[in-house]
């Protein structure tokens, strides 16, 4: 092995960097903080003078340790849904975290949002964390207290593939592959919601507070005439001592977690992966010190060793064909002790053998050539891979189409498609075009998918799309005779810039779930460990094989 990472506190540039890092930082917490109050206080208040705990006071109270609880999704709907008020956090909240030493996946409504409600976000975020409880086979457990779809979206919501009917698919999947699930009925539970929690392996309700039923009171009488009340129609006691539906009466929210604590602890234990892991081993560099490794302007080059020195074991790696295809680095190492196969792109100007110098943080031929190889070597090891994304894409022109840059990408590709050992993807700079797709963006099913707050995703980098949408709007002017002045020109540009830097950040990435989580840099080892440790509680690992491949 060899040690990588330098004294970068001593380079002039580095204080400078660190205070950009650290700002953003800052206003990605302010941001997240504020979307953690919820529907406001006014809203927690009304939940309280029910004898009701907030969603966040109920994950609190089932978690050995509420500080190690790894929230995914935070940003979900953030600046969305403005005409009705917006809807922080898509108004369920996700994570994991531990129960008894085990992790499981633990989802909460949050009633003081729309009462709970689904909005089209809240059923993709609800599908992502049945997707990370299946894919890890972690166990589940929903905390229900929801008024159902919200109407006025329904119809982006209920009828298609992805909508809101594929979670009780997702139930009885989950439940055919052997995951546990757990429900507790704490509020509300309206209509098609039913189906969740009776999907679920079992069910507790609390008295007084939690009901479920298909249809309300209201609505029962409108259908057939009945008058009735919601607690007589499918309270605690007629669900579970007349009709049997629920399994388990809780008194309150605080008897109902410890039921659920109770239950949980008696899960017998499950096969693992084994991916291989030994003592874990810091850095030989501050982790905090990736604030001041990377640049202020993502596409300013810099030495992405530098990075990785400050997230692996002693910052010591064994590199894989370190002197071939070098604007991509491939290289063995362990992350808390976890072996680990890591792809980075290599941001800094680099010279080949030849004597050629290459563009950091493009792919050119030697480079995906040499990261599929290595993508295929960590699938015959069962080893799981880290790609550490900062891409601006393939390499363009003549030269490289002549030396087949589009097969050699192909090739690539293929192999981060096929790869069946889990991948984990963070994206610490530019995540541009095809280079996202080889670098394992979303569309390539990495177990989890982070983000640091500099990083930028889109189909091209902002200047030359900033260029091509400002041509395309001259030209489109141009056939009705309109005539720009210089300053009109400038104009113009300034506001598409606006208007394409707005979507190609980390927050409007992170409000789509186009990535899991926004993270910390320096804790970049952390959430690595988590989703090797939640990806080795599943023992499944197919074959591996990549089809046909041009060489």
């Amino acid at each position: 092995m060899k040690k990588i990472g330098t004294k970068i506190k001593e380079t002039p540039d580095y204080l400078k960097r660190e205070d950009f890092q650290k700002e953003l930082l800052r206003k990605i917490g302010a941001i997240k903080n504020n979307v953690k109050l919820g529907g406001g206080e006014k809203a927690v208040a009304r939940q309280r003078a029910k004898g009701k705990l907030t969603a966040r006071e109920r994950i609190d109270l089932l978690l050995d340790d509420p500080n190690e609880f790894y929230e995914l999704s935070t940003f979900a709907a953030y600046d969305m849904y403005k005409e009705f008020g917006g809807a922080p956090s898509a108004g369920t909240i996700y994570g994991i975290g531990r129960i008894h030493k085990r992790y499981h996946v633990i989802v909460a409504n949050d009633a003081t949002v729309k009462a709970g409600a689904w909005f089209p976000m809240t059923a993709k975020k609800n599908l992502r964390a049945q997707e990370i409880a299946s894919e890890n086979r972690l166990p589940i457990i929903y905390l229900v207290d929801s008024a159902g779809v919200f109407l006025p979206l329904q119809d982006e919501i209920f009828p298609d593939k992805e909508h809101f009917g594929r979670v009780f698919r997702n139930n009885a999947k989950i439940s055919a592959m052997g995951i546990p699930q757990i429900a507790a009925i704490m509020g509300p539970c309206v209509a098609g919601g039913a189906y969740l929690p009776i999907m679920s392996d079992e069910a507790l309700i609390v008295e007084r507070v939690g009901s479920v039923f298909l249809a309300g009171a209201h609505l029962v009488k409108a259908a057939i005439g009945e008058e009735i009340d919601n607690e007589s129609l499918g309270g605690a006691r007629v669900q579970s001592n007349i009709s049997g539906v629920t399994d388990y009466i809780m008194k309150n929210d605080e008897e109902c977690i410890a039921q659920i604590r109770s239950l949980t602890e008696k899960f017998g234990e499950t096969n693992k992966a084994g991916f291989n892991r030994i003592e874990s081993k810091p850095p030989a560099f501050d982790p905090k010190e990736i604030y001041g490794a990377l640049p202020e302007d993502t596409l300013k080059p810099y030495d992405t060793y530098e990075v990785i020195a400050r997230i692996v074991d002693e910052s010591k790696i064994d590199e894989y064909k370190a002197g071939y295809g070098k604007t991509i680095i491939t290289a063995y190492t362990r992350i808390d002790g976890w072996s680990v196969g890591i792809v980075a792109n290599q941001r800094s100007v680099v010279k080949t053998e030849k004597g050629e110098m290459q563009v950091g943080g493009v792919i050119y031929s030697d480079s995906a050539d040499k990261a599929a190889r290595f993508i295929m070597n960590c699938n015959q090891k069962k080893i799981p891979l880290l790609f550490l994304q900062d891409v601006t894409g393939f390499m363009v022109g003549s030269k490289a189409e002549h030396g087949g840059i589009i097969k050699d990408g192909a090739k690539m590709v293929n192999a981060v498609a096929n790869s069946v050992v889990p991948k984990i993807t963070i994206i610490i700079g530019n995540s541009f075009g095809a280079g996202n797709y080889a670098m394992c963006g979303k569309a390539y099913d990495p177990r989890f998918i982070f983000a640091y707050p500099n990083a930028k995703i889109a189909v091209m980098g902002g200047s030359q799309a900033n260029s091509v949408l400002l041509d395309i709007k001259l030209k489109q002017a141009e056939k009705s005779g309109k005539k720009f002045s210089e300053e009109e020109k400038k104009k113009l540009l300034d506001e598409i810039t606006a208007a394409y830097d707005e979507k190609n950040n980390p927050v409007y990435a992170a409000a789509r779930l186009w990535v899991d989580e926004i993270i910390d840099p320096a804790e970049t080892r952390k959430y690595v460990s988590m989703a090797i440790e939640a990806a080795n509680n599943n023992p499944d690992i197919p074959k591996f094989s990549t089809g046909v491949i041009q060489t």
